[in-house]
């Protein structure tokens, strides 16, 4: 392979080769940019220009081409040097020569050495196959000062029977904010009350775990059944004992709580088939918070369900 197709492998590796005794070739990377005039964005790009100055070999040069040859430091000198004394003579002749992928150099009139780097190479290889795109122009801000400039040509006006006219639609517009405002409070009590029964059974759900799995037992001793005349029990405001997956458990707990003296009942099964009994109902809210602390110093698992039965 030719001097300058190793050069030219190198310049995508290191930023300055140096070609012993004839010079260097110095790469440089430039940003992205936009061209504000046509509205053509550019890539990022690595660009190759050449320093007459350096002329000491580096080592660089010559170590690659003993690795791709497999030859020797000798003979890799050797060829470098043949090659930079053929592209000294070729240039006295014609003035100028092909650096192969890399550009063209050209002596001056005055014997000034000139290189032309190649257009068609990208030595910045995180931009490999990025072209320049072209973009049109945004006019949002155009139309928006049109849309002003007719705003200003054309005002509204208004005549007395259109603002009586405009105050009546005001004032319907106001009833009917005012009838959706009350609907949307209701379903927000709604939802609030919703949010409590969830928030209390998940919290009751972690005490009651084991309690749900050691009611399926069979009571050995019994409780006598005892027959009582109690008030129906009313109100949204149900304080729970605990839920069962048998029938019959349920109405043992029933009838023990109404022996200890509570206001006991089923009040059906929940959305988990588990049925429900509560201690008792109460139509005040704070009544049933008061009871609900006097039931937690026995029963630390029980909670208030808030539901219309």
């Amino acid at each position: 392979m030719a001097v300058e197709n190793y050069i030219h492998d190198l310049l995508y590796r290191y930023e300055c080769v140096i070609l012993p005794g004839f010079g260097a070739f110095i790469t440089q990377q430039h940003s992205a940019q936009i061209h504000s005039a046509t509205n053509q964005f550019y890539p990022p790009k690595k660009t190759v220009s050449f320093n007459r100055q350096l002329v000491n070999n580096d080592g660089l040069l010559a170590n690659y081409i003993m690795e791709a040859e497999k030859t020797g430091y000798e003979n890799a000198i050797f060829k470098i040097n043949s090659f930079v004394q053929e592209l000294n003579t070729v240039l006295k002749e014609n003035k100028t020569v092909s650096f192969g992928p890399v550009g063209s150099l050209r002596l001056t009139e005055d014997d000034k050495l000139q290189f032309e780097p190649s257009s068609n190479n990208d030595y910045l290889t995180e931009a490999f196959g990025l072209s320049s795109v072209a973009s049109s122009e945004i006019t949002r801000e155009t139309y928006k000062k049109q849309a002003i400039a007719l705003e200003e040509k054309a005002p509204v006006a208004f005549t007395p029977e259109k603002r009586a006219s405009n105050w009546l639609k005001y004032a319907a517009v106001g009833l009917l904010a005012i009838g959706l405002s009350g609907a949307a409070g209701l379903n927000f009590y709604s939802n609030q009350v919703n949010e409590h029964n969830i928030a209390e059974q998940q919290k009751a759900a972690s005490q009651l775990e084991n309690q749900i799995q050691q009611a399926t037992f069979v009571i050995d001793n019994p409780l006598p059944a005892v027959t009582l005349k109690v008030s129906k029990q009313t109100g949204k405001y149900h304080i729970v004992a605990g839920a069962f997956r048998m029938q019959e458990n349920a109405e043992k707990k029933v009838q023990q709580l109404k022996a200890e003296g509570h206001k006991a009942r089923e009040i059906g099964a929940n959305r988990f088939g588990l049925h429900q009994v509560v201690y008792s109902s109460y139509e005040d809210r704070l009544e049933a918070l008061r009871a609900l602390r006097e039931v937690k110093t026995a029963n630390p698992g029980a909670w208030l369900l808030v539901q219309e039965l």
